[in-house]
């Protein structure tokens, strides 16, 4: 195992810049997810770490030795790719013990070390077939199990489940976490789902055109976003963000465009009068006869919750309750959005106020 560390590390395409100057620190043994939306920058640092993208500024250390020039085969990591990358005209056994056949390893070694790796991961009675003959999800084991042979010092994962319908995508994310708490590897997962780095990494680093915004505990970022941006791309379904004015004389609140005045349990940096958005996730709303006017436009119940897409404040709000809501397309409902849980942006820089 090793730790991962960038300082300053860049990347450009000509003139167009796709990293800028990140600073990251991957301790030995940690899980660590990037995540953010398509073209932020997450897939190209990854395959830097990996030695596929030239590093265009920065130093790139691996277990504190620094790898900017060494050769990906050099770098003693593993990656798996979405596409699974076997080779079709290998069986299972093969395409496991190939990397170890390329490094001259003996063949009994060979076996046992495809055994110890096929057995935990289910893969023992497919250990004949071609990958053809296997499933999604057993593709995507086998690709794993040929990363965990030649037990790397780290492993990289770019969004290995984006392939797999949902069903095997919650499966294999129990699987791949529950291997990570096995090995404890050093491992670094790219995903644009972020429920998937909720429940699975150690630590979030969240990617905005190649800058990091935030970093930290799952849960860290989910109650204290730093800014709007992290607060709208964690949480499914995600936060609502009403425009209004910050209001700090008598009991702090945000009133609306339309005249509703949201509450705040305390009150937030900023002036009085300022234009913020105030943020609310769906779970964060209670139906109270003291709350404020919603117009339902949809009702979506999912069994365990029931969704409501409503007007509120002025805008479009999806609210979630854990109970069974008897609401149609047009009824009125009264949403209290909980005063502790609130959110205050800023609205021009979208820096968190509170």
């Amino acid at each position: 195992m090793a730790s991962i560390s960038l300082r300053g590390i860049s990347k450009n395409y000509g003139k167009q810049a796709v990293l800028h100057a990140l600073d990251l620190d991957i301790r030995d043994g940690e899980f660590v997810a990037l995540v953010g939306p398509s073209g932020c920058g997450k897939s190209t640092l990854l395959r830097m770490i990996a030695g596929l993208e030239d590093i265009t500024a920065g130093d790139l250390s691996i277990g504190g030795t620094r790898v900017n020039d060494a050769a990906p085969a050099d770098r003693n990591i593993a990656m798996v790719f979405q596409n699974y990358a076997l080779y079709p005209h290998m069986t299972v056994r093969e395409n496991l013990g190939f990397a170890l056949r390329l490094q001259g390893t003996a063949r009994d070694e060979i076996e046992r070390r495809v055994g110890d790796v096929a057995t935990p991961l289910g893969l023992q009675p497919l250990l004949d077939r071609l990958p053809r003959q296997l499933s999604g999800g057993q593709r995507q084991r086998v690709a794993m199990g040929r990363a965990i042979v030649r037990r790397p010092v780290a492993f990289l994962f770019d969004e290995p489940l984006s392939n797999l319908d949902a069903k095997l995508r919650v499966q294999m994310r129990t699987e791949i976490k529950a291997l990570h708490q096995r090995l404890g590897t050093t491992t670094v997962y790219v995903t644009h789902d972020q429920v998937e780095a909720m429940t699975m990494a150690d630590r979030i680093v969240v990617l905005k055109d190649g800058v990091i915004e935030q970093q930290g505990a799952p849960l860290e970022l989910y109650d204290r976003p730093a800014n709007a941006f992290v607060a709208g791309f964690i949480g499914s379904p995600a936060m609502n963000f009403i425009p209004g004015r910050l209001q700090l004389e008598g009991a702090p609140h945000v009133l609306t465009d339309d005249g509703l005045a949201l509450p705040l349990a305390s009150a937030p940096r900023g002036e009085h009068g300022s234009r913020v958005f105030y943020g609310a996730r769906p779970e964060h709303f209670t139906l109270d006869d003291r709350g404020l006017g919603a117009e339902v436009i949809v009702v979506e119940p999912t069994g365990a919750e029931t969704q409501i897409a409503a007007r509120f404040g002025g805008q479009d709000i999806v609210a979630a309750f854990r109970q069974r809501i008897d609401a149609r397309p047009g009824d009125r409902l009264h949403l209290l959005p909980q005063a502790g849980r609130a959110h205050v942006f800023d609205a021009t820089s979208g820096l968190r106020l509170g």
